[in-house]
């Protein structure tokens, strides 16, 4: 008898000190079967793991937009501080190809 496969999740948290968002992606059991069922899990963790990149580049953005919109609305200097914004939300870069 052969074991039940098991779940397995793609996942990955951010948390900084106001918010903290989960991110999930369910990936197929991996197998140990043929080569063909290994290239395709494989395929599929890679799509996962572009669109989790993308997800969370579109959410630390949209963080980033919001803080910035709610400084001005308090009145608070616009400029952008680049290395305090590099500390709190991660630095940008680390993309391929950088």
């Amino acid at each position: 008898m052969s074991p039940t496969p098991t779940s397995t999740t793609l996942a990955a948290t951010y948390t900084s000190p106001n918010t903290s968002r989960k991110f999930t992606y369910p990936l197929p059991s991996p197998t140990t079967s043929s080569l063909a069922q290994k290239t395709q899990y494989l395929s599929t963790l890679r799509d996962s793991m572009t669109q989790l990149q993308d997800d969370v580049n579109g959410y630390l953005t949209a963080k980033m937009e919001e803080d910035k919109a709610l400084a001005v609305k308090a009145g608070v200097d616009d400029k952008v501080d680049e290395k305090k914004e590099e500390d709190f939300y991660g630095e940008e870069g680390g993309e391929e190809g950088e």
